[in-house]
Parts: structure tokens; sequence; C-alpha cells
């Protein structure tokens, strides 16, 4: 008997996001489950990254997340994401910079306090890896995004009794897209800022 390929196959079955269509199948015949987790913000992280100058990527973040994962464990199709970052949580480890960023030459905070993102379709694309489309929100201009995303891990319990399974995602979009088009101009040629920009979410959540 081969305790290995036994092993593997408990494993799949028990996240049905990276089993086989066969094993989804058999699951869907014997079984309904969904499932609802919470983004732990202390856990998590959404981070960006842009060019500066046409010479190097800026880095930055946001520190306060929030949001929740619905997974449907028969039909991945089913499940939804909806998550609301604080636009004045910017942070990339320079105070003047950050107070232009929350200025009305880019995010606007005063006016337009939240980034929001509410997904619209999910598929899985491979074992363990899901592409999460939505419309994400950012300085009041809604657009549609693909997130590729790697997981949710297994579900594992913590030392308090809870249950908690990770993710990560990444996606590309214009900032121009959602109306952030303050510039200026390099006397080189080029600009001082990028227009694209790389969001990667690092998520830990908790089993509600």
């Amino acid at each position: 008997m081969d305790m290995y390929r036994i092993g593997e196959e408990v494993h799949n079955l028990s996240n049905p996001f990276q089993c086989s269509e066969k094993e989804k199948d058999h699951m869907n015949a014997t079984a309904t489950a969904t499932s609802t987790w919470t983004i732990d913000p202390v856990h998590s992280a959404a981070e960006f990254k842009i060019k500066h100058m046409m010479v190097s990527n800026v880095k930055g973040r946001f520190t306060a997340l929030t949001g929740t994962v619905t997974l449907d464990e028969t039909d991945v199709a089913q499940s939804s994401v909806e998550a609301t970052i604080e636009a004045a949580s910017i942070d990339t480890r320079n105070e003047q910079r950050d107070a232009h960023l929350k200025s009305a030459d880019f995010f606007d905070v005063e006016q337009f306090p939240t980034l929001a993102f509410k997904s619209t379709a999910v598929q899985r694309v491979a074992p363990g890896q899901l592409l999460v489309t939505g419309d994400l929100t950012i300085h009041g201009v809604t657009r549609s995004v693909s997130f590729e995303v790697e997981g949710p891990s297994m579900p594992t319990k913590d030392p308090w009794g809870g249950t908690r399974i990770g993710l990560e995602a990444v996606a590309k979009i214009k900032r121009k897209d959602f109306g952030l088009v303050y510039n200026a101009a390099l006397e080189t040629g080029g600009v001082v800022v990028g227009d694209e920009v790389t969001i990667s979410l690092d998520v830990e959540l908790t089993a509600a």
C-alpha cells in the first residue's frame, strides 16, 4: 500500500481548491460547505510598488485593511471577496511623501477615504491557484481588476482555538485609470512617477 499516495489524496480532499476535477466532482456529490473568513489586519499586508524617476521602484503599504472571504468548497465560482482599505493609512516610510500622497494631487483622502474591492468572478486556474476578478474602487473611480491568487492554504489551528488560512494575491493597474494623474517631467525626459502600479497582498484570515 502506497502510504504517500494515500496521504496526498487526504491532503487534496481536505482542500478542495487544490484537488483535481474528478476529486471535486466526488466532493460535489457528497457534501456542500460554505465558510466565511475575516481578514486579520495584524498579520496581513497590502503593498504596492511604482517606478520613481524611471530608474527604481518606490514601495509602500496600507496598514488599515479589513474584509471577508466567503469560500464555497464545492463550487469555487460561488466564492466571493470583499475588502476595504483606509486611504489615510498609506505608509512609504517618508512623512513628506505620505502627506503628498494623501493630498488632492493623489488619493485625496478627505474626499475619498477608502479603497474598496468586491469580487465579481472567481475561477480556479490550477491546483492552489485562483483568478479573482472584481470591482476595484480608488479615488472614487471603479475599474475591473483581476488578481492572481496563490491559495488559500490548508486550514490550521492557532494556539487560541481559532482556525486560520492564508493567501497571496498580485495585480497590476494603471494609476491614471483611477484618476491619479499628477506628475512632473524630468529634464532628461520621462516623468517622476510611473503609471503602472503593482499591488501585492499577503493575507491571513480567521474563521468567522
